[in-house]
């Protein structure tokens, strides 16, 4: 108990370390940055802007699609395809889309090394419908982007989606019962040539992607535009500089045999970008201000006679979904096999951050009781890893400071059986900055404890805004001026109440209109399966209204989420959002704000009011059994279905 106790004293030390007043406006969003320089470093790449501007437009003056689906990534695709499988047509759907292609995440994020950190036999979605069987077990990006390609190709929507389009402004027109979409279109050789334009719509789904807008710390000396090296962030990888191709899942990077590289963020990110930098630079310099918790990957390709097995019976997928979930949840009864059998599904106490059955409706005077008893399940489990680091690194000192101090629920696991192992090379370098993060940047470098270290490229795996930062709003999320009925948006329209929605997928004074976020709904490890759960959702909702209202291609409806309907959920939200105090004894991380996670000033009002944003308390499996039990009998209940 003596060491236990002790434990739990250093991971409050070391929490203690890292938490800055400043919280979340450390960091700058590189597209709203006031520098042109940090602006452009989130400019797309990627594009084939000759190609793009030789395409037909799918949207043109005056069309009224049935569907306009704001993105084209995970979330995007997966909606439009639930909606087919529904029963409406590609030719009804319209997508619009900020990048040059589609994939979301796997579109803009192209470093090397990148790989799924989810078995892509779970992760990589309509498996079973495609036939496509992933190269590995965890998939490479470039695999994974060019299989969202193949899914649009296979469901008509290649020719469905406006590219390099940026949606302003959304507003309910309550006399035509549609919804107005100002957007603004890219075109020319670099995709700067703007033209705004509306079109009209029956149904809006927005699908912006949890972690999608780029960051970078702010740095005093210089600031990071005075560095007169190259520099980059990972989302967008520069090849240019590096050598290399964002075709390969391993290029070589030959442009830094002779190059001193520093890289901030050690991240899941990071982790797969070091082992890559350690074989090809000169000299890497990792700089650390928390290290993540490392465990092992056990990568291997997939085996022809063993996917017989994965993949021999009907609904095999929603299977092994379900039985990894079962497994994160603590779900899983006793004997049940292990089908995905990964270190994901070996956390004994990862449902203290998305939820399980056991602790779904915690009072607040439990709270510190719940606590402990996570601390407790994850005690082994934490001990196992902070061995391996150990065992891994030769150097005690590297190998004390790479070693995590906090539970694992605390900060997304990582997993590489390279990552560590860099740390053994003789050019990897760890700047732990004990939690305090870089001091500064100068002309030639960057000042970490007080010492200068002279670089030749930066690069920056500081990750994304933190999703805190919207105040739980999708609408802010996406970057979208977004008005209901009464020209009100979702943020006055919450104001009084706090969130409010029916299932996380819509809410009052907001008809025909659905979004995917965690808030409300149920959430797992596997994001890409709690956002299929919601696209399915939202697929059933408008398929079955349009049923009830006269057809698939029925005109004039409107389908919104009833007062009371939503007020009974958000009370659910509320009465299970006590559980998840785990997280105010983590590290500062964006998963809780920076440590910020409640104001210590806060009224007792706007507390309960924050409360309701929050995930489903049960978690994922616990959501799915909901929805299933709602669908019974095809009610549509707290939905209100009217035809003009």
């Amino acid at each position: 108990m003596e060491d236990f106790m002790r434990i739990q004293q250093k991971y409050t030390e070391e929490a203690q370390k890292r938490l800055r007043p400043d919280g979340l406006s450390q960091y700058q969003t590189l597209s709203e940055s006031d520098s042109d320089q940090l602006r452009h470093l989130v400019d797309d790449i990627w594009a084939d802007h000759a190609a793009l501007d030789a395409l037909p437009s799918p949207i043109a003056p005056g069309d009224c699609p049935k569907f306009l689906i704001v993105g084209a990534g995970l979330g995007g695709i997966l909606s439009a395809v639930r909606l087919i499988q529904a029963g409406f047509s590609a030719d009804q759907i319209r997508i619009i889309e900020t990048a040059g292609g589609v994939g979301g995440t796997w579109y803009w994020n192209r470093y090397p090394g990148l790989h799924c950190d989810v078995e892509s036999y779970i992760y990589m979605p309509l498996l079973e419908e495609t036939g496509f069987i992933p190269s590995y077990k965890y998939a490479p990006g470039v695999e994974i982007r060019n299989y969202f390609k193949d899914v649009v190709k296979r469901w008509d929507l290649e020719d469905k989606i406006l590219f390099r389009t940026k949606v302003d402004k959304l507003e309910w027109d309550e006399g035509a019962r549609l919804w107005k979409i100002d957007f603004t279109t890219g075109r020319g050789p670099r995709g700067d040539e703007k033209t705004t334009s509306s079109v009209n719509a029956e149904f809006v789904l927005l699908t912006a992607g949890l972690l999608s807008k780029p960051q970078v710390p702010k740095l005093a000396g210089v600031g990071i535009e005075g560095f007169k090296g190259d520099y980059f962030h990972t989302s967008l990888w520069n090849y240019d500089v590096t050598g290399g191709s964002s075709e390969e899942a391993f290029p070589v990077l030959e442009k830094l045999r002779d190059k001193t590289v520093g890289i901030i963020g050690t991240g899941a990110t990071g982790i797969q970008v070091v082992p890559m930098l350690a074989d090809y630079a000169k000299e890497v310099y990792v700089f650390q201000r928390t290290p993540s918790a490392v465990y092992s990957r056990g990568q291997k390709a997939t085996d022809p006679e063993e996917w017989k097995k994965i993949a021999g019976q009907p609904g095999w997928q929603d299977a092994r979904q379900a039985n990894f979930i079962a497994h994160i949840h603590n779900e899983a009864p006793p004997g049940t096999p292990n089908l995905v059998d990964d270190e994901w599904s070996r956390q004994p106490a990862y449902s203290a951050l998305v939820g399980d059955k056991e602790f779904a409706n915690v009072t607040p005077d439990k709270v510190q009781e719940v606590i402990a008893t996570f601390l407790a399940r994850d005690a082994e489990n934490s001990a196992r890893l902070r061995a391996r680091v150990a065992e891994i690194v030769k150097d005690k000192e590297t190998a004390e400071k790479l070693t995590p101090w906090y539970p694992a629920w605390c900060k997304r696991p990582a997993h590489s059986d390279t990552y560590l192992q860099s740390f053994n090379k003789p050019n990897v370098h760890l700047i732990d900055t004990g939690g305090k993060g870089v001091e500064s940047v100068t002309p030639q470098g960057l000042v970490a404890n007080g010492q200068e270290i002279p670089l030749d490229i930066l690069v920056f795996g500081t990750g994304y805004q933190s999703p805190g930062v919207s105040g739980a709003d999708p609408s802010v999320r996406a970057g979208v001026e977004m008005l209901g009925r009464g020209g009100q948006s979702l943020r006055e329209r919450w104001a009084s109440t706090g969130p409010a929605t029916l299932h996380g997928i819509a809410s009052n004074g907001f008809p025909n209109l659905f979004f995917l976020s965690p808030l409300q709904a149920g959430v797992s490890a596997n994001h890409a399966h709690s956002i299929d759960v919601q696209c399915r959702q939202i697929a059933y909702v408008v398929a079955t209204a349009h049923k009830r209202a006269g057809g698939l291609t029925k005109s004039g409806l409107t389908v919104e989420v009833g007062v009371p309907a939503q007020e009974e959920w958000s009370a659910k939200i509320l009465q299970g959002a006590a559980r998840f105090a785990t997280m105010a004894i983590c590290t500062p991380s964006y998963i809780n704000n920076e440590g910020h996670l409640v104001d210590p000033n806060a009224t007792q009002e706007e507390l309960m009011k924050k409360a309701r944003a929050s995930p489903y308390s049960a978690g994922l499996p616990g959501f799915i059994k909901e929805l299933e039990k709602w669908r019974e009998g095809d009610k549509l209940s707290g939905i209100e279905v009217t035809v003009s």
